[in-house]
């Protein structure tokens, strides 16, 4: 594939080391493949231990300058940054769409939000207070600072490719710190055009680092970052399985984890919701990016008195939903990922069929462009044994349980050991009030499949997480506290 870029030099096939465009010390790359052709778009290094120490260490040299600038300055080349990357949005998008698939107005989209972070933490940087106390002795003043953490790590999904690296790497060098970050052997061009742009707006060497490696180079990255003394936070969004042993191998020093894991989001939609509501929820919360989001909306709880009457409009929805090519103008939502995506899909899909559930529409790939392209797919007769009810599908498939009562569709809700983002369609007030502080959920979206934003705190409960992103919340957890007690302030 040859992209047709305003600005080609955007599409980098080099690491990203201490503001050098690098290649691995053996010399070794691998392929970035196009999921809906097959076809390689890009070889990328394939960087190991090593190179991500070097990354490390350069971050350290860089991380005291960076932090002794005036708050207003960083904040000025964040904002910057925001700016890149909304004038290039055009191209970033189509690398997007060439590496991960999704329709490419979804990726502009997506360019929009990510670059939405820089821009949001590069003002917060200007709010970072400190506290003082009144003290317990007249001779005493008690003084709060709030210091950024120091060198930090980042470790990214394919599914956000410019999002999930900018969301992790605003907060920190908005307070001071440094980042290395790892993007997905699958999507790591889109985070490389971020460090080019990065770059171009002065961000100094050594702040922002990007290294790559593929599926078996992760481990010795991985590795690296976790067991290296300079490091002092770890930011991960995965697999809840990963984000337990990166937890583990962090303990070695004690650093500071932020984990966005795995979700199982309950959909519930009350015999009061409005049904014009909740289908455009659907809409947002199941078929953006092919289903392939930790807050998609993973089990779809109607209740009896309506279930009839969404089902069908949800198959009314699926019909019109246009599986194509990212760069097909007519394409609703694109290919999955990748053949183990595609084959975790259809193994729930066979799960649920075998369990007695009814495929209304969709069930397989299709026909036309087969590969990774699968049907919008709804069934019903859902229930808590399905594989598609314990694990994330990951794919556009919306399996339908029924339910009876408030208590059946809050205890069916909460039974999951994932506590990351929830939906709530209901018109009655005090069952909003109820259910959606009896949710073990993170985040709550009522009456919308919308829930994203910079300014909100992302994050989920349970095996789903530690820490949050974005907002206020998100921006502490790359500082430290600092408490100083100074005695001898005495009256003349």
């Amino acid at each position: 594939m040859t992209l047709q870029l305003n600005d080609s030099s955007l599409f980098r096939q080099q690491a990203y080391i201490d503001g050098q465009w690098v290649d691995a010390d053996s010399g070794e790359t691998f392929p970035v493949y196009d999921p809906a052709t097959g076809e390689v778009i890009a070889n990328v290094p394939r960087l190991g231990a090593a190179e991500t120490r070097r990354a490390i260490e350069a971050a350290e040299r860089a991380q005291a300058g960076w932090a002794k600038l005036l708050a207003k300055d960083r904040a000025r080349m964040l904002r910057d940054l925001a700016d890149a990357m909304l004038a290039n949005a055009d191209d970033l998008a189509m690398i997007m769409t060439a590496e991960q698939g999704k329709p490419w107005p979804e990726a502009k989209a997506e360019v929009a939000y990510a670059a939405s972070f820089f821009e949001w933490f590069g003002e917060e940087a200007k709010r970072v207070y400190g506290e003082t106390i009144p003290a317990p002795m007249g001779e005493r003043r008690l003084v709060v600072l709030r210091q950024p953490i120091g060198v930090t790590v980042g470790i990214t999904p394919w599914n956000f490719p410019s999002a999930m690296p900018t969301r992790k790497a605003a907060p920190a060098l908005a307070v001071g710190c440094t980042m290395v970050l790892k993007p997905a052997e699958q999507t790591p061009l889109s985070a490389l055009a971020v460090a080019e742009l990065a770059e171009r707006v002065g961000i100094p060497a050594g702040v922002f680092s990007i290294v790559t490696g593929d599926a078996e180079d992760a481990p010795k990255i991985g590795g690296e970052m976790t067991s290296n003394p300079i490091v002092r936070k770890l930011s991960f969004t995965g697999s809840t399985q990963v984000g337990k042993l990166l937890m583990e191998q962090c303990a070695g020093t004690v650093k500071k984890v932020s984990l966005e894991l795995g979700g199982n989001a309950p959909f519930l939609v009350f015999d009061d919701a409005d049904l014009d509501d909740a289908i455009a929820a659907i809409n947002v919360a199941k078929y953006r990016n092919a289903g392939q989001t930790c807050i998609s909306a993973n089990r779809v709880l109607v209740q009896s008195g309506i279930h009839d009457a969404f089902v069908e409009r949800v198959v009314e929805l699926s019909k019109t939903v246009n599986v194509a090519p990212g760069f097909d103008p007519s394409a609703t939502i694109g290919p999955l990922i990748d053949d183990p995506a595609l084959e975790k899909v259809a193994r729930h899909v066979a799960d649920a069929k075998t369990r007695g559930g009814e495929v209304l529409l969709g069930g397989d790939v299709h026909a036309e462009h087969g590969r990774t392209f699968f049907l919008p797919t709804v069934i019903t007769g859902a229930d808590m044994s399905w594989e598609m009810s314990n694990e994330e599908t990951f794919g556009p498939v919306t399996a339908v349980h029924r339910f009876e009562s408030e208590a059946d569709a809050v205890r069916i809700a909460n039974d999951t050991p994932f506590g990351l983002a929830a939906y709530l369609f209901t018109r009655d007030h005090a069952r909003i009030w109820r259910v959606g502080e009896g949710l073990d959920y993170g985040m709550i979206a009522i009456n919308t499949g919308f829930i994203s934003a910079a300014e909100a705190p992302f994050g989920g409960v349970k095996e789903s997480g530690i820490g949050r992103e974005g907002s206020q919340h998100g921006i502490e957890d790359f500082l430290e506290l600092k408490y100083m007690a100074w005695a001898g302030i005495r009256d003349e």
